[in-house]
């Protein structure tokens, strides 16, 4: 699942859903479109509009296809710097090398920084303090490519983002660890903005539902997206249901959602009408109406 804002004269402006492959020459799934203050889990009739936010399911290939024909650039990132030395920086540090990434921690606690510089060898650790701005410009922040703040302080990692924004065109990461003020944090648009609180809760629903769910074709795995206004669910299909064996175009399914995905026997499917649901498949549902925690739950049996 991907994210991409359009731009006021996208040559996406006025094309049909259901004509977006045909006319891009390209295989990705819209699962959800943001315009104004409304989410909108599309049909195939859907037109859509410059300025829409778009929730895209497609693999990393098509993604990038995608994105060259509606004119984003995309490039891989090849730096970060980090701000603030803890657990989760020294994991995300740890990744980012293995990915051949060039990482810088900045983190004041003289102690911290020796610690980290024996775990993590092939990184640049600095002993400074972020929050003066020299420090940041004499560690290359208007060249970074990447900035994660991961200080322990909310206000001085939403400040740190919002400079280093200011002053690079880094993708910003920001830690935020109480979700008491989402929409507001939400609100100062700074890129990806992670709740290691929301994603331990997402983590433990997870388990449960999974230790719930050991029968039947219930909801293995649900996640939160859009800024919590829907969620994304994950089906595996465990037995004969009555969405499986047809074609998804007679499913009657209900309105706001959507069919985003079909593994069957690890090959990725996006689904068509066309398409139908197997045993042994993996099916992940895009929706924004609540309550939905059987595969069934999505037909609407209101409708001819």
């Amino acid at each position: 699942l991907l994210k991409v804002k359009t731009d006021e004269n996208s040559i996406l402006d006025g094309i049909r859903l259901m004509d977006l492959s045909h006319r891009l020459h390209c295989d990705i799934l819209v699962c959800a479109v943001e315009r104004e203050d409304e989410t909108i889990i599309p049909k195939g009739d859907f037109v859509l509009k410059g300025g829409d936010i778009l929730t895209i399911m497609a693999s990393p290939k098509n993604a990038g296809e995608f994105f060259q024909k509606i004119g984003i650039e995309t490039h891989q990132v090849k730096n970060t710097l980090i701000v603030g030395g803890g657990k989760i920086a020294y994991y995300l540090a740890e990744q980012l090398i293995t990915m051949g990434i060039a990482v810088k921690i900045i983190e004041k606690n003289q102690e911290r920084c020796e610690i980290l510089s024996e775990l993590l060898p092939r990184a640049s650790v600095i002993h400074g303090d972020a929050t003066d701005r020299s420090v940041l410009f004499e560690e290359g922040l208007t060249h970074a490519e990447s900035f994660v703040s991961l200080t322990d302080m909310d206000e001085g990692n939403i400040l740190l983002s919002l400079f280093a924004k200011s002053q690079s065109n880094a993708k910003i990461v920001t830690k935020v660890n109480r979700i008491t003020f989402d929409e507001v944090v939400n609100g100062f648009n700074l890129g990806s903005i992670i709740y290691p609180k929301f994603i331990t809760a997402e983590y433990i629903v997870q388990y449960v539902r999974a230790m719930q769910n050991s029968i039947g074709v219930n909801a293995e795995t649900k996640y939160k997206i859009i800024e919590n206004k829907a969620e994304a669910l994950e089906f595996w299909i465990k037995e004969d249901a009555p969405v499986v064996g047809i074609p998804l175009a007679k499913l009657n399914i209900k309105d706001n959602v959507l069919i985003a995905c079909i593994n069957h026997k690890g090959r990725i499917i996006t689904p068509r009408g066309k398409d139908i649901i197997q045993m042994g498949d993996t099916v992940i549902i895009v929706t924004t109406n609540t309550g939905l925690n059987e595969l069934n739950d999505i037909k609407d049996i209101l409708k001819p």
